[in-house]
């Protein structure tokens, strides 16, 4: 059975252990959420909307107390996770009120019959989440499926069972009937079971590159449809700007969130040659003001520790590694004796077709390479494993969105860090996954678009 538990990141002590489910257990559920299908599906859109809306309620008048049992299991700020929270109630509520409309039939013109594209529910889906955004990633996935009329079985991060159970929690408190949202503690093992049972339909992960494939490989040899939210090491190109201390603020900023620890973080700064030396200048300083703290004690200039002890080494390894290759670390990556801390750092010489100028550095690193011109930034920009999302900047809107065209990323922005909101689409292409989450699309993925043909 695998361990699911709490670790304080900021000192790596152990809070409680979560025992892992039974391979009993694990059938339990799946029957469960394959026996409330039927009844959940065949209710009325406005009656899967009611509950959905009273989920979202209680996701935001629990946001506080949410919030500190995500922040003790993987250290984010505060805020930043009520944010995230109320963001996660935004989703719901977004598919709630426009979800019906999504998935109305489209009449289809043709001769000898009438016709229409009916979008149906699958069935029972099992979503893997990972921990970097506990209630986010689980709302992006569970709003427009259980307005569809999809059941879900869950398995959550091991480092984030209590969140994994106060969501569950919530669910039936909003009268959500048993079964048609079940959590489940699975090891990696019975995640491939649950896989290969014929009663799960399609599998929603959102992880590593290593997680995805597996997973991948394991739902193709079943024939079932998957969605991959994976890595990414986006571009983000300042082409030029009338005020560099305030760029490398706001890159530096950006890189930060969530201790850095974001799939579509801005982790590989393209700049210009003309503002390169004071660009990386400003974010040396910047990343030598921060000082550690921990997610209830967080002000302006401290950084949280990473998710684990584990990812804090990991991440300063991939230091070491790059370093080796001939990088120069400018600052920071100091990796702290206890708890899970790294030093926010700023590395730049990354040779450009070694390993580790295709890692993806998941934590407080701000990676930045010089260029000389627009073509060698969208060269650079595009020399990438991953492609979820990039951004431009430049004072000459249309030069920058000339750059923005021509970026291979499934979410392309201009002078932003990231369009975000819950009508926008999330999602990449190449090795960062496939599939869309939010907006109108969300509701395409885990659907039977069924041809629904009458003759005359």
């Amino acid at each position: 059975m695998s361990q699911y538990a709490v670790t304080n990141p900021a000192t790596g002590e152990v809070v409680e252990t979560f025992t892992g489910a039974t391979d009993q257990q694990v059938q339990d559920a799946i029957a469960a959420s394959a026996a409330a299908f039927a009844g959940w599906s065949a209710q009325p859109y406005s009656y899967r909307a009611e509950r959905l809306k009273t989920l979202a309620e209680l996701l935001r008048g629990n946001s506080r107390e949410l919030a500190e049992v995500s922040c003790t299991e993987m250290g984010k700020p505060l805020q930043e996770m009520v944010a995230e929270i109320e963001f996660s109630a935004d989703i719901i509520d977004y598919y709630a009120d426009n979800g019906e409309k999504f998935a109305a039939e489209q009449q289809l013109p043709t001769e000898g019959g009438t016709a229409v594209m009916r979008r149906l529910p699958l069935g029972p889906l099992l979503g893997i989440m990972p921990w970097n955004f506990p209630y986010y990633q689980v709302a992006r996935f569970v709003g427009p499926n259980l307005m569809l009329g999809n059941t879900i079985v869950l398995k959550h991060a091991e480092i984030c069972p209590r969140s994994a159970l106060r969501f569950e929690e919530l669910t039936r408190e909003a009268g959500i009937p048993d079964g048609v949202y079940v959590n489940v503690f699975a090891s990696h093992e019975q995640v491939s079971d649950i896989i290969a049972d014929r009663r799960i339909q399609g599998i929603s992960l959102t992880g590593s590159g290593r997680a995805g494939a597996a997973v991948a490989a394991q739902a193709g040899e079943k024939l079932k449809k998957v969605v991959l939210e994976l890595g990414g090491t986006d571009p983000y190109i300042l082409l030029d700007t009338d005020d560099v201390a305030a760029a490398a603020k706001l890159a530096f900023t950006t890189r930060m969130i969530n201790t850095g620890q974001a799939c579509n973080s801005n982790k590989r700064m393209i700049v210009m040659e003309h503002i390169y030396d004071e660009f990386v200048a400003e974010l040396v300083e910047l990343a030598k003001a921060m000082r550690p703290t921990t997610w209830d004690k967080v002000e302006e200039g401290t950084y949280c520790p990473l998710s684990s002890r584990g990812a804090a080494e990991g991440l300063r390894q991939q230091l070491d590694e790059a370093v080796a290759a001939g990088a120069n670390l400018r600052v920071g990556g100091e990796l702290s004796e206890s708890g899970a801390y790294v030093s926010p750092a700023v590395i730049t010489d990354i040779p450009r077709g070694s390993e580790p100028f295709y890692a993806e550095f998941f934590g407080p690193v701000a990676e930045v390479y010089k260029v000389s011109s627009d073509e060698e930034a969208v060269a650079l920009a595009n020399d990438s494993l991953y492609g979820l999302g990039g951004a431009v900047f430049s004072t000459d809107e249309d030069r920058a969105k000339a750059v923005a065209d021509r970026l291979e990323v499934g979410m392309a922005n201009v002078n932003t860090p990231a369009g975000e909101g819950v009508e926008l689409p999330f999602g990449g292409v190449k090795q960062s996954g496939y599939g869309r989450e939010l907006g109108p699309v969300g509701m395409d993925e885990f659907v039977n678009k069924q041809l629904y043909y009458v003759a005359e």
